[in-house]
Parts: structure tokens; sequence; C-alpha cells
């Protein structure tokens, strides 16, 4: 009698990749869910000069591609439309196999990937770093988080790494308008 160790092995090894694919697809479908345009206080640490902490920030999200994209753009409020002029940094949400990853196009030049993992009550979306492509001599960002508070409320933590692997960190409260 043959042994059916090796094929119940491959069914194991095959569920957890359809697993892996699903918890993939649950958070970027919870990530969608925020398409709209969002509001709240930032906070910065260590603080910068030009930033007052509980300055305002604007968040605008929406879904693209047939759904197989989201963009996520940040501005100041109080500053003009013209991203030549204005940081308006840009970032794009997509499921890449059994994975989801985010690319930020940042206003430093380059283009950080980060890859996601789902806290175990799916409230919390974080992004760790990948890799970046562009140079990296004015930092770049490295970590980002998306606590769901509510339908209506979320915050966002980014993690930018200033030269000399310098972590500065931006805390967003947002609610959606």
């Amino acid at each position: 009698m043959k042994s059916r160790f090796p094929l119940l092995l491959v069914l194991v090894s095959l569920s957890a990749v359809a697993f892996g694919q699903s918890d993939a697809q649950k958070s970027f479908d919870k990530l969608k869910t925020l398409a709209a345009t969002w509001q709240g206080p930032a906070s910065i640490d260590p603080p910068m000069s030009d930033m007052h902490n509980g300055s305002a920030v604007q968040v605008s999200m929406r879904v693209t591609s047939r759904g197989n994209a989201l963009v996520h753009e940040m501005k100041d409020p109080a500053t003009g439309d013209d991203p030549t002029k204005f940081d308006h940094p840009i970032t794009m949400f997509y499921l890449d196999g059994d994975r989801l990853l985010l690319t930020h196009y940042c206003d430093a030049g380059n283009r950080p990937r980060m890859t996601a993992r789902t806290s175990a009550d799916g409230k919390t979306v974080e992004f760790d770093f990948l890799d970046v492509s562009g140079g990296t001599q004015h930092g770049h960002m490295d970590h980002a988080v998306f606590t769901f508070i509510d339908a209506n409320h979320h915050l966002e933590d980014w993690t930018y790494m200033m030269p000399g692997d310098k972590p500065m960190h931006a805390h967003m409260d947002l609610k959606r308008q």
C-alpha cells in the first residue's frame, strides 16, 4: 500500500497558499472601503520647522483600474493644487499574486515598495519595507500602518527614513468628508 503522506503534504501546502491569497484579498478589499476624501490633524515626530503638529492634512483615495488598484494622495489643504510646487505624494495599492503591495511615489524622487500584513482582528493593515527604486540620498518612506476605527474614521501612521537612517514618524487622525 502506497503512503498518502505526500498527497496530504501537497494539499496542506496548497491550502496555505489559498489562505494567504484570501488574506491579501481581504486586506485589499478592506482598504478599498476607504475610497473617499479624508481630513484631519497630522503630527510629526521629531517635529519639523515648516509643519506644526496638529496641522490639517487631506487624503483622497479612489479605486481605479477596474478595482485592481487603489490610489492614495496626500496634501496640505491650505496649499494650492499644483503638484509641481507643493507636496502631493501618491501611493498605489495593488495585489501581486498572493501579496498586497504598495508603491509610494515620493516627493523625494524615489519609489519604495512595501508588503502588507494584517492583524488577527483585521482592524490594522501594516506595510513593511520591501525595496526602493530611485535615489535615497534624501531619505525614503519605510513603513505604513492603516488602522480602521469605523466606516468614517481611520488612522494612518507613516515612517520616513531620513538620511543617516533617522526615522521620522507621521500620525494622521482622519475623518471622512
